[in-house]
C-alpha cells in the first residue's frame, strides 16, 4: 500500500477495538454488529442522528436526493471507515442518506456512548475529532472541484484520490481493487454517465490508466495528475 493507504488501514484498525471489541474479544454487554444486505438502508434524511457506524466490512453509499429526485453520491466508504459521526456536532437530524452497497457488517454505537468514550480516551477522541476534520476538508475541496473545475478535471482528480486513499501499490502502477461504476462517478463528480465514459475510455486509450468493472489501475500517479491539470 502506498503511505496513505497505510495510514488510513492502521487507523481503522486502532478504530475498531472501540466500535467492535466484540468481534475482537467477545467483550461482554456490547451490541454485537449488524449485517446490513446489498440495498438496504441504514438511515434516511431527518432520521435521528443518534448513532455512529463503523464498517467491519463491506461498502457505504452516502447520498442525497435533488428536487427533481436525482441521486447524488456524496461518498462511497468502505472497511475500516465510520458514518454518522455529524451527530457528535449537534446535528439532530440527518440531511442525507447511507446505504450499503454490498452486504455489509457495521459495528454500532450510540452517540451518547461515543462521547463518553471520547472523554475517557485521548487517542479515540482526537482519531475521531481527525476525522471529523478531514471529511469536512474533502467536502470543501469537492465544491471547490464542482465551481472551478471542467467535467474531465474533476472525473480525473477523483481518480486519482481514489488510487491515493484506497490504491495498492503494485511496482510503479496503482491498483484499486474495488472500482466504481461510470454512473456512481458521475454521480459523485457531478457529470453525466456518457462524459465518465467518454473521459475513461481517453484515459485508457492513452494508456493512463486500465480498468475493468472491478478493478482500476493507475499505470502512473503524477502521469494521471498531470492529465488533470492540463484539463
Amino acid at each position: 500500500m502506498n503511505k496513505n493507504a497505510d495510514l488510513w488501514y492502521l487507523e481503522g484498525a486502532k478504530l475498531q477495538a472501540f466500535f467492535c471489541p466484540i468481534a475482537i474479544s467477545n467483550m461482554a454487554n456490547h451490541p454485537a454488529p449488524k449485517t446490513i444486505k446489498r440495498g438496504e438502508f441504514i438511515y434516511f434524511p431527518n432520521d435521528n442522528s443518534n448513532k455512529i457506524y463503523f464498517i467491519e466490512k463491506g461498502r457505504i453509499k452516502i447520498g442525497a436526493y435533488s428536487d427533481d429526485g436525482r441521486e447524488i453520491i456524496k461518498a462511497i466508504l468502505q472497511t475500516n471507515e465510520i458514518f454518522g459521526e455529524l451527530g457528535l456536532v449537534g446535528e439532530q437530524k440527518r440531511n442525507e442518506f447511507a446505504q450499503a452497497m454490498e452486504d455489509t457488517t457495521l459495528c454500532i454505537l450510540p452517540i451518547e456512548i461515543t462521547r463518553a468514550l471520547m472523554e475517557q480516551n485521548k487517542e479515540f477522541s482526537l482519531q475521531i475529532t481527525q476525522i471529523i476534520g478531514s471529511k469536512l476538508l474533502r467536502t470543501q475541496r469537492r465544491l471547490e472541484s464542482l465551481v472551478f473545475k471542467d467535467a474531465r478535471s474533476r472525473v480525473i482528480e477523483f481518480l486519482h484520490d481514489l488510487g491515493s486513499e484506497y490504491g495498492q501499490r503494485v511496482g510503479y502502477e496503482v491498483l484499486v481493487r474495488r472500482f466504481y461504476t461510470h454512473q456512481e462517478i458521475a454521480s459523485i463528480t457531478g457529470t453525466s454517465r456518457q462524459t465518465v465514459t467518454t473521459i475513461l475510455n481517453e484515459l485508457r486509450k492513452k494508456n493512463y490508466i486500465y480498468f475493468d468493472r472491478k478493478k482500476l489501475l493507475i499505470r502512473d500517479m503524477k502521469q494521471l495528475k498531470a492529465a488533470g491539470m492540463l484539463a
